[in-house]
């Protein structure tokens, strides 16, 4: 039977030869943190290689994604669908094991991780989802949600900001099941991190509510495995195990040295490690003995039929929960989802009221709420403004788990994280609230939402120059265009409340990315359309408004822009087609035919409006066109002045529709 350091010693073989052959990589994470990934694989962590998407596995996330070979040789050594060849094609194209963990591309992985901090804070998010499911779920003796969330991370995760947001909350919200391991050497890329990371790590936790367990001898199987067993009985406060480690583990040269965090160790090197090591094997080479030590495949069969039988018994007593439960797991919408959201869809056309997009949203949140028990809500402290809590929204706090809703605190970018990490466990579809000029404290944690492909829902109110008082700080500008240039996120800018019901269906509906809503604070008028333009909207741009016969010029507008769109056409003497356009990556989904019967090529005298940079406007009305935007930064004015001001006016888009058709 092998011990405990030669099983921890694979990890630091495959690692170091990796890395060795793709000439790039970061060793020193996974030969330093391989002792306590072996003792929480091999004794704790509930997982089943053959079915990786098991609803109550364990979560294990690697926050410090650059040490990607730590858990590439965690997957192929116990039994995932990760073979050797693979592990010798690290950071090759096309291969299953990229430099930083990706979820889309590996099984076994539960989140794509690099940006440093962000997968501590998806960690976050699964408790979170772990621990409201299990409030949902569970019934008396039938428990069938009851799993662990663990994650690694490093010195970089601990000063990046977004850890401080998501675990102090972590603490507020008592995630007892979360447990998270760091990896305490001292050791960044620039050198020895005391010199610019100095504050006392252990106290912050303790003092966001953290159970904290210090100086852990990360490479004393015994001490992280007596460390483990306290967290998991600590069930009242997530806990940091604080595990004392050597970069480059095993390295003679190069451990404990800054040399072996981002680069090869070299031949040579290799060759002395393997010595002192006692690794008697060549290169991708790992013993059967070995092998067999690692290997979780019975285990987890056991372990998931273990629950498949609570689950059978669950079902018995709880048939309705149980068939919600797998419902929800799979990702599905309910049976009568799309019935009852055109019945609703068709209720608010029918009353033609005109409020803000942001109540709008509300009102879409009313009308779908009830259908959809799965939603999750938030925003980052301003859910009065932006009103994302509806009739049925209940809050989420400690001790009353079972809600819908949670207040993230001034949060934005641990709130998007989190969003991702409760996304990705399975169970809820995640939505929350802010204003879209901060957005941009998001942006890493919406493109990352982006990259992974999650339904997430991003609110994002006071939307423009229409925010008025509070001035260019708060007006947003550029933010809508940049969200738009995302791989994979759709963009909904609705005109009014019906497209702001449509656009919120498109978005639940979407399975296989993130959106955003670009709401308005002010009131936008309702527009009168025919089922079929209703039907339309879900192709993301649209004939609103035609004329008779062909067109003479194309107005192109979103948002609070096509109100004015509307009525200036209708002072036009000449004949104008207007086009909403609430979300630009749909109707770039949508087939040649289509998109040529909205914007006929042969109309070339085109206007695009929008309370925003112009830039991203001119794909749609060529070089010859005109664009009515704002190049610049706001005003501090009531906002009826301010879109005067900046030339958002019947006369002004009259003057630009003259000078295309000259």
């Amino acid at each position: 039977m092998s011990s405990r350091r030669e099983l921890a010693n694979a990890i630091r073989a495959l690692s170091m030869d990796a890395i060795q052959k793709a000439k790039s990589g970061h060793p020193g994470a996974p030969m330093g943190m391989a002792d306590i990934a072996e003792v929480l694989w091999n004794d704790h962590l509930k997982h089943n290689p053959a079915n990786p998407n098991w609803a109550d596995r364990d979560r294990f996330v690697l926050s410090n994604g650059h040490a990607s070979m730590l858990l590439y040789s965690l997957l192929h050594l116990t039994g995932y669908d990760l073979s050797i060849e693979e592990i010798k094609n690290f950071r090759q194209l096309g291969s299953k094991t990229p430099g930083h963990p990706e979820c889309t591309d590996t099984p076994g992985i539960e989140t794509t991780t690099g940006p440093l901090g962000q997968g501590i804070s998806n960690a976050v998010g699964m408790a979170l989802a772990e621990k409201t499911l299990a409030a949902q779920f569970n019934r008396d003796s039938h428990t069938v949600v009851d799993h662990h969330t663990y994650s690694f991370l490093g010195d970089g995760c601990m000063m990046e900001g977004i850890s401080h947001e998501s675990c102090a909350l972590a603490g507020t919200l008592g995630l007892g099941k979360l447990i998270a391991f760091w990896d305490d050497n001292g050791i960044s890329i620039d050198g020895e991190t005391k010199g610019w990371f100095g504050d006392d790590t252990a106290k912050r936790f303790e003092a966001y509510q953290w159970h904290v367990i210090r100086d852990v001898d990360g490479h004393d199987g015994e001490a992280i495995n007596a460390a483990i067993i306290e967290a998991k009985n600590n069930t009242d406060k997530p806990t940091l195990i604080c595990c004392k480690t050597t970069i480059g583990f095993g390295s003679p040269n190069m451990a404990g040295s800054h040399n072996c965090h981002g680069a090869p160790l070299g031949g040579e090197e290799i060759v002395l490690t393997r010595k002192q090591l006692g690794w008697e094997h060549d290169s991708f080479v790992i013993p059967d003995q070995v092998y067999s030590g690692w290997s979780a495949k019975e285990q987890g069969v056991s372990s998931e039929s273990a629950w498949d039988q609570r689950f059978a018994a669950y079902k018995e007593v709880h048939p309705d929960l149980a068939a919600e439960f797998s419902r929800r797991m799979a990702g599905d919408l309910p049976t009568n989802w799309q019935d009852e959201a055109a019945k609703f869809i068709a209720e608010i056309n029918e009353k033609g009221e005109s409020p803000a997009s942001r109540k709008a949203s509300q009102i879409a949140l009313n009308g779908y709420g009830p259908l959809l028990p799965e939603l999750l809500g938030g925003s980052a402290d301003l859910t009065p403004s932006n009103l994302t809590a509806w009739s049925g929204s209940r809050a989420i706090t400690d001790g009353h788990e079972d809600g819908n809703y949670l207040s993230y605190g001034v949060r934005e970018f641990g709130m998007t994280a989190m969003m991702n990490g409760i996304a990705l466990h399975g169970g809820f579809i995640p939505y929350a609230g802010t204003f879209l000029v901060f957005s941009d404290y998001a942006r890493n944690a919406l493109r990352m939402a982006a990259l992974m492909k999650q339904r997430v829902i991003s609110v994002f109110t006071h939307d423009s120059i229409g925010l008025g008082e509070d001035g260019p700080t708060h007006q947003p500008v550029e933010q809508t265009s940049t969200l738009r240039l995302m791989p994979n996120m759709h963009v909904w800018r609705p005109c009014d409340a019906v497209e702001t019901a449509v656009g919120w269906k498109a978005s639940l509906d979407k399975a296989d990315g993130p959106s955003s809503h670009i709401l308005s604070r002010q009131g936008l008028p309702h527009q009168i359309r025919t089922e079929q333009q209703i039907s339309d909207i879900t192709k993301g741009g649209y004939t609103l408004v035609d004329c008779d016969g062909t067109p003479d010029a194309i107005i192109i507008a979103s948002g609070s822009e096509v109100g004015l769109a509307v009525k200036a056409a209708a002072e036009s003497s000449k004949q104008i087609r207007v086009v909403s356009m609430p979300c630009t990556e749909a109707f770039q989904e949508q087939d040649a035919a289509y998109r040529e019967s909205v914007l006929p090529s042969s109309i070339t005298a085109r206007v695009a409006v929008e309370a925003g940079v112009t830039n991203f406007w001119y794909q749609y009305v060529g070089l010859n066109g005109k664009v009515i935007g704002i190049d610049r930064f706001g005003e501090s004015a009531p906002a009826g002045q301010l879109f005067e001001a900046f030339g958002f006016t019947v006369d002004n888009l009259l003057k630009a529709v003259d000078e295309v058709t000259a």
